[in-house]
């Protein structure tokens, strides 16, 4: 991906086909800001605002941390980090979407009275889980996933189905430290990020 945290994005080169590198998003919810405030956090939970294992309900503007028990439990968070997601560890590769949450006060929780900044790496509790792959969303493109080229050298993740409002073109098939150990089918290099940064695409 050009920008590691936009929703399914992906930056390519198409092999012979395409030229340039830009950032492209897909239908993740990357950009989601989770509110921190006294009213988020129900007592009994953990010392962490989101922490590791614990749940959040949707909202149009905000999310909110609920018991995972509770009928307005959405999703988990499988990975918690602070600071800036640009900078900061990668979620795990199935994350659905990632929650950022910002430096608030939180008056009266007995938690040294802050939210620092940083973000959730969540999981939805109930299916479909657009981070799977071939899911069609998600913060991460991974093997396995479907994209088709937006123009300008960009391409943006869509299911593998069919379901989504682009019909895929590639499947990213291998994940590899450099373009030599691609398959010879290969005729998409998409840039993932991490240890093994090309993602090795065929046509579908």
């Amino acid at each position: 991906m050009g920008e590691r945290w936009s929703a399914g994005a992906v930056c390519a080169l198409l092999a012979a086909l395409l030229a340039g590198c830009s950032s492209a998003s897909g239908s993740g919810r990357v950009g989601a800001t989770a509110t921190a405030s006294s009213t988020t956090r129900p007592a009994g939970h953990g010392a962490v605002f989101l922490g590791v294992g614990e749940c959040s309900s949707f909202g149009t503007t905000s999310f909110t941390e609920v018991p995972c028990t509770s009928e307005r439990a959405a999703a988990r968070v499988v990975a918690r980090h602070d600071g800036d997601v640009s900078t900061g560890p990668e979620c795990p590769a199935t994350t659905d979407f990632v929650l950022h949450i910002g430096a608030q006060g939180t008056p009266g929780t007995g938690r040294d009275g802050a939210v620092p900044k940083g973000y959730a790496c969540m999981r939805d509790l109930e299916p479909p889980h657009p981070g799977d792959p071939g899911g069609g969303g998600g913060p991460r493109t991974i093997p396995g996933d479907c994209v088709y080229g937006s123009g300008s050298g960009q391409v943006r993740e869509t299911a593998c189905d069919g379901s989504g409002r682009r019909k895929p073109q590639y499947k990213v098939v291998k994940a590899v430290l450099r373009r030599a150990s691609c398959p010879a089918s290969t005729a998409l290099y998409v840039q993932l990020g991490g240890s093994r940064p090309v993602g090795c695409a065929r046509p579908v």
